[in-house]
């Protein structure tokens, strides 16, 4: 199967880069390599772009697409919590803009031995890393009731978390809960019939919040902003697009506090906190997807874009 994936907001994100000929760029979720590739389209012989997936198939199929582009390209396999390391190792201190495109790509929703969806009955996995221990699965059969309640009811937002952690609790004493189908069956009796008639799958909720443990997405995204705008450069750009409510908020919080990070009374006439402003929020409001665009990916429906630009810094 191809690694196909419809970059959403391509060109609102491009706009928001503010692309430099002779910038220096890192895509830390590299996927199929579209916002990348775009890009590379508008850097001159000095400028580079760096590449940055944990995904082995997402890897190959970006470095084919951006061979083109021969060495204005440097593709590294990891995750991008370790960015700062991955730059400097690469020998730059700053770059001049950075793009994170969050989420679960087409491409991993729809390659069925990936168990990423609940519309295809097979192993429970869900890791973006395959170098990875931890499954959908490790969590699903060894976390404990409370824990499961929280996963679900924090990162899916359920609110029949309660009865569907007891239920995955309850199933898997009889035996280990190890495929997709499985999984929704339990669901599925774990929520009244009539509510089931609304609000999409019943499993849409559980499965995003297993899939959010699994890869630690949130904790990695909480742990990584002030870093990465702590290596934008001078009027640097840092474009982040979400795809639910948990995700924009820890990035509107992030951008917030590192254009206004003053924590002195408001009353108090002189700042003596001493904490300094790194840029300012583009953005006021997240940039949606056009109407156009609504049309032709419904997966785009969730997305909102949300920029930073950093003021001159000393080099990190």
């Amino acid at each position: 199967m191809t690694f196909s994936h419809r970059s959403v907001l391509l060109n609102e994100t491009i706009e928001g880069l503010n692309v430099k000929p002779d910038g220096v760029y890192v895509d830390g979720t590299l996927g199929g390599g579209g916002h990348s590739e775009e890009i590379l389209k508008r850097l001159g012989e000095n400028g580079r772009l760096i590449g940055i997936d944990q995904d082995e198939d997402a890897i190959r199929a970006a470095s084919e697409r951006l061979k083109p582009f021969g060495d204005k390209v440097m593709i590294v396999r990891d995750n991008y919590e370790n960015m700062t390391g991955i730059v400097k190792e690469l020998g730059y201190t700053q770059v001049d803009g950075i793009v994170l495109d969050l989420g679960v790509s087409s491409y991993q929703l729809d390659t069925v031995e990936r168990g990423f969806s609940y519309k295809y009955d097979t192993e429970l996995d869900m890791r973006m890393d395959n170098r990875q221990h931890v499954t959908a699965k490790t969590i699903v059969n060894e976390s404990s009731e409370m824990e499961l309640f929280h996963i679900i009811r924090d990162y899916g937002e359920d609110k029949f978390a309660k009865n569907i952690a007891k239920h995955i609790v309850m199933a898997r004493k009889e035996k280990p809960i190890t495929t997709t189908s499985e999984l929704n069956d339990i669901i599925k009796a774990a929520i009244p019939a009539r509510m089931r008639q609304d609000g999409g799958h019943p499993s849409k909720r559980t499965f995003q919040a297993i899939r959010i443990a699994c890869n630690r997405e949130l904790e990695v995204l909480e742990n990584s902003l002030d870093g990465m705008i702590d290596l934008l450069g001078q009027n640097g750009r840092l474009c982040i697009i979400t795809f639910h409510s948990l995700e924009d908020r820890i990035v509107k919080h992030a951008f917030r506090k590192n254009e206004n990070p003053c924590i002195c009374p408001p009353d108090f006439p002189v700042c003596t906190c001493g904490r300094v402003s790194k840029g300012r929020v583009v953005s006021r409001k997240p940039i949606l997807p056009s109407e156009e665009e609504l049309e032709e990916n419904s997966r785009s429906k969730s997305a909102k874009l949300r920029i930073f630009e950093a003021t001159v810094q000393d080099s990190i």
